[in-house]
């Protein structure tokens, strides 16, 4: 273990209470997919064994890989602005693995450069009740029973599908959708139990009142945050709204509640029920947020990494 604390000296260590703390799972952030098929079939002990004997051979990155290189950078030109700056991102590591299993996870993140400040090894099965204790603001998963858990226990929470990706480049891109993403899933029920004029009808009476928080709204509030302190043109960071909504009749009060907020989107796109797919191949994000799972299948299907939120 002492052997393991000197290897991490140098990851610089943040203050949970001012960092934006994310938290991913080792499915999450490596492709791990193989390993995990050997432990359903094989059990534990096998895949132990597995882990053990290919400790120093790295893991494949995963769909969240490239969205973890990316907040790393903006880390880095957070700092390089100010040396001194404790609103960073802290990326924490939550796995079912054992620690001697968890060898070829720390192996694997000090292969690629990462920074990761913590890595919790959890036998437990439900390893998300530690969340809450780091104090994680956005927890990434490959089980949607850790996310379900997660959203249980209070804490915002998305679905990664492991799927091959190409690493876009700097900065860091990060695309929401908005009802029931960013936004209360208010207009949503409207539109199951009345249809589109219905929705449209309450859109047009509710317009000059602000929608209701969704499950993600706090953090695109604390990357808005981050934003600010940068220009527009030498930001790190580019937030992108992609909606279903039509902008003619359901656009005005998306635009509005986002100013009620005030956070600044650098790009929306107001869809009208279009496929997303071709726009998200535009921006190339680093990851999307949809709580639509056929928006999620679109985006797979132009190699975008996604996370649904249920």
């Amino acid at each position: 273990l002492s052997k393991l604390n000197s290897s991490f000296l140098s990851v610089l260590q943040k203050d949970p209470s001012e960092a934006l703390v994310i938290a991913v799972t080792t499915r999450a952030i490596f492709n791990l997919e193989e390993e995990h098929k050997l432990y359903l079939e094989k059990g534990k002990e096998e895949y132990t064994r597995h882990q053990v004997a290919n400790q120093d051979k790295p893991l494949l990155p995963g769909t969240a890989f490239a969205f973890i290189q990316a907040v790393q950078y903006v880390n880095k030109k957070l700092l390089e602005s100010n040396p001194a700056e404790k609103d960073l991102f802290d990326i924490l590591v939550l796995s079912n693995n054992s620690p001697e299993s968890g060898m070829r996870i720390i192996n694997s993140a000090k292969h690629y450069g990462l920074e990761i400040s913590k890595f919790c090894f959890v036998s437990d099965e439900d390893s998300t009740q530690y969340l809450k204790s780091h104090g994680v603001k956005l927890f990434l998963s490959a089980d949607r029973t850790d996310v379900c858990n997660a959203l249980r226990r209070g804490v915002s929470s998305a679905l990664i599908f492991q799927q091959e990706v190409q690493a876009p480049s700097t900065p860091l891109r990060v695309v929401f959708d908005g009802d029931a993403v960013l936004f209360s899933d208010e207009t949503d029920q409207i539109f199951k139990e009345q249809g589109l004029e219905g929705a449209v009808q309450y859109e047009r009476e509710m317009e000059a009142v602000p929608m209701g928080e969704g499950p993600l709204k706090a953090f695109a509030m604390h990357l808005g945050m981050m934003r600010k302190k940068f220009s527009q043109e030498k930001s790190p960071i580019r937030t992108y709204l992609v909606t279903a909504r039509g902008g003619r009749d359901m656009g005005i009060r998306a635009i509005k509640t986002l100013r009620e907020w005030g956070l600044a989107i650098d790009e929306a796109f107001f869809m009208d029920g279009a496929p997303k797919g071709p726009i998200l191949a535009q921006i190339q994000p680093h990851i999307f947020f949809d709580d639509g799972l056929h928006n999620i299948q679109g985006a797979q299907d132009v190699g975008v990494p996604s996370a649904w939120v249920p």
